[in-house]
C-alpha cells in the first residue's frame, strides 16, 4: 500500500479532531512506527545532493521548524525521506505557549492558523532529545536547531537569549536558525528593524566565532524573516545580512495578512497563517532578497508549498533549499518525495 493511499485513508480520522490533538497524535505514532522499522516500507526520494553553506544535503527537500518544537520525533521524521531537518524553535527556559484552542484548519484555502508562542520544554530538555535520537548519533543526516527567545524576556534582552540557546546548541546543530518572525511572541518582529538587527547579528557572529574556535567547529547561522516585509524592509535585512557575513536566511515564516481567506471560518483567529495562502508573498521576499544578495548569501525558502510545482516555483525565485510544514499536513508525507521529483537535475 503506498504512502499517498496510507495517508489518504488516515486524513479524515486526523481532520475529525482538533488539530493540536491530532498532531499530539500523529508524532508518536510515526517515531513508533520508525522503532519498529515500519516507515522503511516507505518509499523515499531519490539522491539528490546539493552543497549550501558549506554544508552536503542529501535532497534539496526539508523540513521547516514548528512541527517538533522539543525535538523528540526526530527519527520517527527522518524516515520521510527529507533532505534535512529541522526542529524548534526552543527557548532558554520551558514555557507553555499560548491557552488552548490554538491551532486551527482552513481546508478550503489549504491552510492553518497557530498561535502556539513557542511552547517547548527549554533548552536544556531539548538538546537531551536531539542526542538521544539515531539520527543525530549515526550521523544520517542534516539536522538545523531552530533559537527564539522566551516570552517574559523584554525584547530589549532578547539578544540574550538567543545567546544563550546558541551556546547549549551549537555542538550539535548542522546549522543554527535564529527565529525574529514569529507573529506570536510579543514584540519578536522588532528585531527585524535595522538597529535591532544589527545589534543581534553583530552579537550572533561575535559568539559564533568564539564558539567554532572552542568546538574546533564552524555552525553555521541563518536568519528567518517574515514575509510580511515590504521591499525597502528586505532591502535592510539583506544589506544587514551581507554586512554580518550571515551565512543563509529562511523565507518565510507565516503571515499575519487574512485577505486570501476572508469569510473562511476562523480567518479572524489570531495568530501566523500559513499554506497555500502564504506562497506568493512567500515568493516575492524571495525574489526580493535574491535580487539584493547576488547569491551571495543562500535562501531557504518555506511556505505554501503543496506541491512540485510550488517546490519548483521557490528555487525559480532564488531559492538553494525548500522546507514543508502545513503542506505535509494536506497533502502527507508523498509531498516529500513529489517535491524532490520536481527539483531532481
Amino acid at each position: 500500500m503506498s504512502d499517498r493511499l496510507l495517508y489518504s485513508l488516515a486524513r479524515p480520522l486526523l481532520f475529525s479532531l482538533d488539530p493540536e490533538t491530532a498532531h499530539n497524535l500523529t508524532l508518536p505514532a510515526l517515531r513508533t512506527a520508525a522503532g519498529l522499522g515500519v516507515t522503511g516500507l516507505l518509499s523515499r526520494p531519490r539522491p539528490d545532493p546539493r552543497t549550501v553553506m558549506g554544508l552536503n544535503f542529501p535532497n534539496p527537500i526539508g523540513l521547516a521548524a514548528g512541527l517538533d518544537k522539543d525535538g523528540a520525533y526526530i527519527d520517527g521524521l527522518a524516515a520521510l525521506g527529507f533532505g534535512f531537518i529541522e526542529v524548534g524553535t526552543v527557548t532558554p527556559r520551558a514555557q507553555p505557549g499560548n491557552p488552548r484552542p490554538r491551532m486551527f484548519r482552513l481546508p478550503k484555502a489549504d491552510a492553518l492558523i497557530n498561535r502556539m508562542g513557542f511552547n517547548n520544554g527549554g533548552v536544556d530538555a531539548f538538546v537531551r532529545n536531539v542526542q538521544s535520537s539515531r539520527f543525530y548519533q549515526e550521523k544520517q543526516g542534516i539536522l538545523g536547531l531552530n533559537i527564539g527567545k522566551n516570552a517574559d524576556t523584554p525584547i530589549e534582552r532578547a539578544t540574550d537569549d538567543y545567546l544563550a540557546c546558541l551556546e547549549k546548541v551549537y555542538p550539535f546543530a548542522a546549522y543554527v536558525t535564529v527565529n525574529i518572525s514569529s507573529p506570536n511572541t510579543r514584540n519578536l518582529r522588532q528585531l527585524q528593524q535595522a538597529s535591532e538587527l544589527d545589534d543581534l547579528l553583530y552579537r550572533l557572529k561575535q559568539s559564533q566565532s568564539a564558539l567554532a574556535d572552542r568546538h574546533a567547529r564552524y555552525v553555521p547561522i541563518v536568519l528567518k524573516i517574515a514575509p510580511d516585509l515590504d521591499d525597502e524592509q528586505v532591502k535592510t535585512i539583506a544589506a544587514a545580512l551581507l554586512r554580518h557575513n550571515m551565512d543563509g536566511v529562511i523565507a518565510t515564516n507565516t503571515t499575519i495578512a487574512r485577505d486570501a481567506v476572508k469569510g473562511l471560518p476562523h480567518a479572524e483567529e489570531t495568530g501566523g497563517l500559513s499554506g497555500r495562502p502564504v506562497l506568493a508573498a512567500s515568493n516575492r521576499v524571495i525574489g526580493a532578497l535574491h535580487k539584493e544578495l547576488g547569491g551571495a548569501v543562500p535562501i531557504i525558502g518555506v511556505g505554501g508549498i503543496l506541491s512540485g510545482t510550488d517546490a519548483k516555483a521557490k528555487m525559480d525565485a532564488g531559492a538553494s533549499l525548500v522546507q514543508l510544514y502545513t503542506g505535509l499536513i494536506y497533502r502527507g508525507p508523498a509531498l516529500v518525495r513529489e517535491c524532490a521529483a520536481a527539483l531532481a537535475g
